[in-house]
């Protein structure tokens, strides 16, 4: 079986991660977070997201994260802009790419943003346009790509609708998100194979979260596909606030440590990686959610 040469993960953790916190994260800690990703070796990176301190109060400090950062050459730093007044500040923050999301649910889209799917695309139009005047990458995101926690089963039908949709606005990229972590192997090639016939291999990417504790085996189904970019959480960071018992999304340091078991090299350090997810969990005042930061651990307190 042939498997991809080389994988680029991208975290999200400090944006999707911690966007659901109830206890709120200081900038400097935000900023810290980020450089210890970027000095364990990843190179592209979720910061935060341009949206209305009234919906989402955790990132209300996007512009001063932002600010706070000290860049490294051959990072990509992104954030999520749903519209154009997010994408304005976005741009005077000076971010690297531009990340949508629109949903392969109807349910999920009203209950979310209170607007059809069709109607959440064409509110990214606008954004799309400007960031490319500007000369950003847009990344766009289907969510609820597997499962709805209103409607159940999504169809891959219903997922290539919105990758048509998304190629048409032009979005550079289309990542396939299991929001809800209801997805399985099977389910997750069905819903790739659709998106891969309006994106290349290079700009399609999986997004899984471990509700069900099927993350790991999708990745492996997407690996197949020939899919090299994923998105990944450290210390399995996240949730879905419109789905009960959601987990975050799958843990970094545990994608990374399949990867290398594969022989496919990331150019990650999983040691500074674990770290790093041992950092913000001990700020959260928890463990982390990574079985393989949690199982070398125990290693070296037993050693």
């Amino acid at each position: 079986m042939s498997l991809p040469s080389k994988v680029t993960l991208v975290d999200v953790g400090p944006r999707d991660g911690l966007q659901n916190e109830a206890q709120m994260v200081a900038a400097e800690h935000k900023i810290e977070l980020v450089h210890r990703l970027q000095n364990a070796g990843l190179d592209a990176i979720e910061v935060t997201s341009f949206v209305s301190p009234r919906w989402v109060p955790q990132m209300s400090d996007n512009a001063a994260v932002m600010a706070g950062l000290q860049r490294r050459a051959g990072v990509r730093y992104s954030a999520l802009t749903p519209n154009r007044q997010g994408f304005e500040a976005a741009l005077a923050a000076k971010v690297d790419e531009v990340v949508v999301f629109a949903a392969a649910s109807e349910s999920f889209s009203r209950k979310n943003i209170n607007c059809s799917v069709a109607e959440s695309i064409e509110r990214f139009r606008p954004v799309t346009q400007a960031a490319h005047a500007a000369g950003l990458r847009v990344r766009g995101v289907i969510s609820c790509a597997l499962g709805c926690p209103y409607e159940g089963d999504v169809s891959p039908d219903a997922v290539e609708r919105v990758a048509r949709a998304m190629k048409d606005l032009g979005v550079d990229h289309l990542g396939v998100a299991d929001t809800i972590g209801v997805g399985t192997p099977l389910k997750v090639q069905h819903a790739l194979e659709r998106a891969l016939r309006h994106f290349p291999l290079d700009e399609v990417s999986g997004h899984f979260h471990d509700t069900y504790g099927q993350a790991l085996a999708n990745v492996y189904a997407s690996l197949q596909l020939g899919i090299h970019i994923f998105d990944t959480s450290v210390a399995g960071l996240g949730g879905c606030p419109y789905a009960q018992g959601a987990t975050g999304n799958v843990a970094t340091e545990d994608v990374v440590y399949l990867l290398h078991g594969l022989g496919i090299p990331t150019g990650i350090d999983l040691p500074a990686l674990i770290d790093a997810g041992t950092f913000i969990s001990t700020l959260l005042h928890r463990p982390t959610g990574s079985r393989v930061a949690r199982a070398m651990a125990a290693q070296q307190t037993k050693s």
